[in-house]
């Protein structure tokens, strides 16, 4: 029999640098001369996470249309996929950020379904710090209550919590953190880590060459609290073309599109779960994002280049109607093309609230 294939799950809310950690972590087991693949997952097709993997030569399927654990076949089809070309021996899976009971619809049914073919790690929740000290705290994280349940439920069902970006924390807020973490989650692996710099990463990289730890009861879920909270956020997928007769720059057209939408989020009174702007020209690629509103707009990924014909895939969780979201991203594009004396072109365009997750299976222990 095969070698089985290690199944790696890293779950946490929008904005909490899932996708930075899988590419890191590809890295080191690429290093290890591991063939890692990456499965991602969106509520719709135009993810920006997806293109960016591809564009840093990462192998990569993308489940779109419903979450991991409402599309249990199209995650597997996926991994069958990659077998077709080159058996995995690692493959990392980013659900969407709004999910949560994944062991129950997804780990489990793995484990009875699949049999040997795959070995599990632990499962891993990012916690985004600035939210988590909002909630944990009692202070509120700008969402309703009914968001922040899926947040804690996220939390709830992990085996290890990682607390993100300490490298834009003080050690005070680190160490506030990891109190509130233990005293409301008591039992977890707690591992402070940096996705951006690499801080603390080999810890982690060795906790997943461990075994998941058999699981004897499985959290109970309300599916209507999750469902409103999951439906709170105005969800939107836009590609747009900006045309230009000179070459325009692709981190400052990244920049300016989140800048122009994070103000006029904050204009309405309309909290962003996450923002993220990916620009193409050529081979070049750029990347712009925005976590919350008491952030700033981070070029998380520079290209230093220019194109007459620039490409951008834009995602938006915001707390805000999906009609008036989709007039917003609309309004940024044409200011932003305005700006660099473009012609803009918005090709595709989904907006809308995350339906009732329904799980292919669900397991009850």
């Amino acid at each position: 029999m095969s070698t089985p294939i290690r199944f790696i799950m890293i779950g946490g809310f929008l904005g909490a640098g899932k996708t930075t950690l899988i590419q890191q972590l590809a890295r080191r087991f690429q290093a290890d001369g591991k063939h890692v693949c990456i499965v991602t997952n969106d509520q719709a097709a135009g993810l920006v996470d997806t293109e960016l993997l591809k564009s840093q030569g990462f192998e990569v399927n993308e489940v779109a249309g419903s979450c991991f654990c409402c599309n249990f076949d199209g995650l597997t089809d996926a991994m069958d996929e990659f077998e077709s070309r080159r058996r995995p021996d690692v493959i990392l899976a980013e659900p969407v950020g709004s999910c949560t009971d994944l062991i129950a619809t997804i780990a489990i049914p793995m484990m009875e379904q699949l049999g040997e073919k795959f070995v599990h790690s632990p499962y891993a929740v990012i916690l985004k710090p600035k939210h988590g000290l909002k909630i944990l705290s009692g202070t509120g994280g700008g969402f309703s209550e009914k968001a922040e349940y899926i947040f804690r439920k996220q939390l709830e069902e992990s085996e290890i919590i990682l607390l993100n970006r300490i490298d834009e924390l003080s050690a005070g807020e680190v160490e506030e953190l990891k109190r509130l973490v233990d005293q409301q989650y008591p039992g977890r692996q707690v591992i402070c880590i940096s996705a951006k710099t690499g801080e603390n990463l080999d810890s982690l990289h060795h906790a997943f060459q461990q075994l998941a730890s058999p699981r004897d009861a499985t959290m109970e879920v309300d599916y209507d609290v999750y469902a409103d909270g999951e439906a709170e956020l105005g969800w939107l997928n836009a590609t747009a073309t900006l045309e230009s007769a000179a070459s325009i720059p692709l981190d400052r057209v990244a920049i300016e599109l989140v800048e122009h939408l994070r103000r006029s989020l904050s204009q309405v009174g309309a909290e962003p779960g996450h923002l993220k702007v990916l620009c193409s020209g050529g081979d070049s690629v750029s990347v712009a994002n925005l976590i919350d509103s008491d952030s700033s707009t981070v070029l998380s990924v520079s290209s230093e280049a220019g194109a007459a014909n620039v490409t951008a895939i834009i995602n938006a969780r915001v707390r805000l109607a999906p009609e008036q979201l989709s007039t917003l991203v609309n309004e940024a594009v044409a200011a932003t093309a305005k700006l660099f004396d473009a012609s803009a072109d918005v090709q595709q365009l989904e907006s809308f609230r995350p339906g009732r997750p329904t799980p292919t299976h669900r397991v009850k222990l």
